[in-house]
């Protein structure tokens, strides 16, 4: 989840609702300025008994943002004086922490997959050497494979107190999402409406495609679940107001005022004021416009509320001041990049993204809902019309190589950005997911303990 702004620095208020179309227009840039901002999440635990990390102690996540923080020396972002947090001053990335204290990178905003690689690189070898003396590992996995919600304790972060109950009103699986799932996104830019447009109609026909290719979250507490990704099941039962396939994106008149249409309605969770979270879930930005927040009798929206409220709304795929890809588990270290990768290829080539538009165009709302649904079960195997999602991810793929490849960006080894989508390769390869490549060893070697995926899984 993304972090919310920094209420310190005075924002304006809300004049209209051009004020809140400008928000989105802003992300507006030349091609030049597109960059690539991954975000990773993992799932960090004790060695000796696998055990989910509390927030305090010597050995706690406390203690491994401390010793970041004396490593980077970035700014800690604190809540009721804990540390859930650090800031590049110089404004490139984060450090937060999910609610049940799974660790993210939120990724400064980089020119190349190269260097988001690096960064992801960097960020793994810093985490290894604090936490391998605290006997701590970190496991990359769609959701955790054994831990029972009541083994995990909830992060100090206020936002979530207000949040989890919630959750538990409007889904069945929302504090599953919350505590045991983990994922990897990008966040991808736009040179002008219209190209927003395509690329949030190509990204979210497709992100079942990549949901598909990235599944890997087929155990909960201690067995198979039914599912190659779980996480991607649990957010089809979260909150059906702020989640979705966003069909209305596909309709004529789509754009910015009407994505900020659907953001209105869809019902808050807070509101920050003097450092403190207000507790307004459930209730409309519409009526705090009018002054007429139940929470906040006569207060008025800032631009800052705006952009927090944008940030509490969860559909396949998120539009900010870019577009935020949400439809893959984690997986391991060598596949954090894979992600950023087949959409960079997709969506920053001209002739991918034309040929992905073509490919989805005539896509009916039905067979995408379709492929959402059954997706999280069958992965490759689902079927779709005269073919299935195995022939569409080969397809995709191909498309994604042409576009890395065209844009010509090499390593210091003479290697372009293809390279990073190797692992997504062997899968349309193999035809065989992470997920299943797991369950063969659950069922085989593990002898059904998936204590294993510790042991042999972790960074």
């Amino acid at each position: 989840m993304s972090a919310i702004s920094d209420s310190s620095v005075p924002s304006p208020l809300i004049e209209s609702k051009a004020d809140l179309v400008q928000v989105l227009e802003r992300g507006n840039k030349p091609k030049s300025e597109w960059r690539i901002g991954t975000e990773h999440e993992k799932f960090v635990f004790y060695k000796s008994d696998f055990s989910p990390v509390p927030y305090g102690g010597d050995r706690g996540i406390r203690a491994i943002l401390e010793k970041m923080q004396g490593e980077t020396g970035w700014k800690p972002a604190l809540d009721n004086g804990n540390i859930i947090g650090l800031t590049n001053p110089n404004g490139g990335g984060a450090i937060s922490l999910e609610p049940g204290g799974q660790f993210e990178l939120s990724g400064a905003p980089l020119e190349n997959l190269h260097q988001t690689c690096s960064e992801t690189h960097k960020h793994l070898r810093m985490l290894e050497a604090i936490a391998e003396p605290m006997g701590i590992g970190f496991l990359g996995l769609g959701v955790s494979p054994n831990w029972a919600l009541s083994d995990i304790e909830a992060m100090p972060k206020s936002r979530y107190g207000i949040m989890a109950p919630y959750m538990e009103k409007v889904g069945t699986l929302g504090t599953t999402m919350m505590f045991r799932s983990s994922t990897v996104q990008v966040n991808l830019d736009f040179a002008s409406e219209a190209d927003m447009v395509k690329k949030l109609r190509v990204s979210l026909a497709l992100q079942p495609i990549a949901t598909a290719l990235f599944a890997n979250s087929p155990f909960l507490e201690g067995r198979p679940n039914g599912y190659l990704s779980f996480r991607s099941e649990v957010w089809r039962n979260t909150d059906p107001d702020r989640t979705g396939m966003l069909p209305f994106a596909f309709e004529d008149g789509m754009g910015f005022e009407r994505y900020v249409d659907y953001a209105l309605d869809v019902p808050m969770y807070f509101i920050v004021r003097g450092g403190r979270y207000i507790n307004c879930a459930g209730q409309s930005f519409r009526d705090f416009l009018d002054g007429r927040l139940p929470a906040a009798p006569g207060e008025k929206p800032t631009i800052r509320d705006w952009e927090d409220h944008l940030s509490t709304i969860f559909p396949e795929v998120r539009l900010k001041q870019f577009l935020e890809m949400r439809g893959a588990d984690c997986g391991p270290w060598r596949e954090i990049c894979a992600l950023p990768a087949f959409w960079t290829g997709i969506l920053y080539d001209e002739n991918s993204l034309d040929a992905a538009w073509d490919l989805v165009k005539d896509w009916t709302e039905d067979e995408r809902q379709n492929l959402r649904d059954e997706v999280p079960k069958k992965a490759l195997h689902t079927v779709f019309r005269n073919t299935n999602v195995h022939e569409i991810a080969r397809e995709a793929l191909e498309l994604s190589a042409a576009g890395l490849k065209a844009r010509n960006i090499m390593s210091w080894e003479n290697l372009d950005e293809q390279q990073y989508i190797a692992p997504l390769q062997k899968i349309v390869e193999t035809g065989q997911t992470r997920a299943e490549w797991l369950l063969e060893l659950y069922n085989g070697r593990w002898r059904g303990d998936v204590d294993n995926a510790y042991r042999e899984l972790a960074y």
